[in-house]
């Protein structure tokens, strides 16, 4: 996929919140850490409108800890086809329309659902390192407000009290279905159980984050939504912005490289060999 373009995924990780406000307050901060670095555009979508690369591809992940986690699981994959609606962000392959997520759909660090709710690369785990529920299916969105609203809905599902149906088949049904075609109506007796538990409305999950990306470039071609998204992640404005020249630095590139992982080589291996034994 690299021979495609030069592109990479940055991951930005928060810290330990106990609530949402708190959660997106540390979010916002991070990318402002991430803005203050980067010359090049801040594309926030699940894989790029222009090519297709299933192995280059990016998320937004969320983890829970602190709860039972059997329950709070069985509970989470119950909502989560409706819930991914949120945070859809992934319209094109090669320039041409697939749906709601061609992320969802290729990447090889998620997929359907498994028996074992360890096994890492499904759309949502108990993993092994941490031994969070990590919320693997999210496309990264720009716009916090639609993600502290996801945030808020599960917060309300973890506490609830209420026990909810457990079906591993339907939820890969549910799954392809969504992530194809939107909001379907085998979701709306999903949606009036969310609504029992918190506000939920059905407009969030109708017009999606991957409609407007859809949208805007159907009516502006490649590189204004490109810019458009950076400008939302930067500035919080779904809309284009004037691209400055950028000048390639080769001393510079090798310098970041060299710098960031050779010093985390030691915990990236550790890393990896946790979450895999």
């Amino acid at each position: 996929d690299t021979k495609q373009g030069v592109m990479s995924g940055v991951e930005v990780a928060t810290g330990l919140n106990d609530n949402v406000d708190d959660a997106i307050n540390d979010l916002a901060e991070r990318r402002k850490d991430l803005i203050s670095v980067s010359e090049g555009l801040i594309v926030p979508l699940g894989h790029l409108i222009n090519f297709d690369a299933p192995t280059n591809t990016c998320a937004f992940q969320i983890h829970i800890g602190e709860v039972d986690k059997d329950l709070v699981y069985k509970k989470l994959v119950y909502f989560l086809p409706l819930l991914t609606l949120l945070a859809v962000n992934s319209p094109f392959v090669n320039e041409s329309y697939f749906g709601q997520s061609y992320r969802i759909s290729t990447s090889y660090a998620i997929g359907h659902l498994k028996s074992d709710p360890l096994y890492r690369f499904q759309d949502v785990i108990i993993a092994r390192r941490l031994g969070t529920i990590e919320i693997r299916i999210f496309d990264p969105v720009w716009d916090l407000n639609r993600i502290k609203i996801l945030l808020k809905i599960i917060d309300g599902v973890v506490v609830s009290k209420d026990a909810f149906e457990y079906d591993v088949d339907k939820y890969n049904y549910l799954r392809d279905r969504v992530i194809k075609y939107g909001y379907v109506s085998e979701l709306d007796s999903i949606l009036g159980d969310l609504n029992k538990i918190c506000d939920a409305p059905k407009e969030l999950f109708i017009h999606t984050p991957s409609d407007e990306v859809k949208d805007f470039y159907q009516a502006n071609g490649l590189l204004k939504t490109y810019s458009a998204l950076d400008n939302g992640y930067r500035n919080g404005e779904f809309r284009e912005k004037e691209i400055p020249e950028i000048k390639y630095n080769f001393l510079k590139a090798i310098g970041g490289f060299g710098g960031y992982y050779i010093p985390k080589l030691p915990y990236i291996t550790w890393k990896y060999w946790r979450e895999w034994f």
